[in-house]
């Protein structure tokens, strides 16, 4: 589960208008219907995304990917688009659920199939797989880890 209750921080800039509208919640938490995007200076690029629903206390750990993965371009299905209203492609703010691991932080992964897309005008979101799914892994490493082999060496056939 990608959600850590109990080491969010508790002073945060936020404003109304980082208020997101999600009509079927996320995946997990369709009960949830509300979000707000929370930062703190010191945490970015990371923000969080606190939902309101029949429970206090549940956030996750997003990102905007620009900038932080390369390449990655995802594509909308048609109806997801026509859904969220969206008319061009910059109306379209991604955030991507990130995991994080407690003893390992560095070794943290960005789910880059099943983002949360958000009209810009709107407000109203929806967390959907991209249609150019194959392309990309639900558990992308946000950093690359330097102390594994950049290579396996071959075996021999016997």
């Amino acid at each position: 589960m990608k959600v850590l209750p109990d080491i969010y921080p508790t002073v945060f800039d936020s404003s109304p208008a980082n208020e997101i509208i999600l009509p079927q919640g996320i995946i997990g938490f369709p009960e949830y219907k509300r979000a707000e995007l929370l930062y703190l200076p010191d945490h970015l690029p990371f923000l969080w995304m606190k939902l309101s629903g029949p429970t206090e206390g549940v956030h996750f750990i997003v990102i905007e990917p620009g900038g932080i993965v390369p390449d990655y371009s995802p594509e909308l299905f048609d109806e997801d688009a026509l859904h969220l209203d969206l008319h061009s492609p910059t109306e379209a703010m991604i955030l991507n659920v990130v995991t994080l691991k407690r003893r390992d932080p560095v070794e943290a992964t960005v789910n880059l199939i099943g983002p949360i897309v958000v009209n810009r005008r709107t407000r109203v979101g929806r967390q959907l797989v991209i249609s150019n799914y194959s392309r990309y892994d639900a558990h992308h490493a946000l950093v690359e880890n330097s102390q594994a082999p950049a290579y396996a060496p071959a075996q021999p056939e016997v």
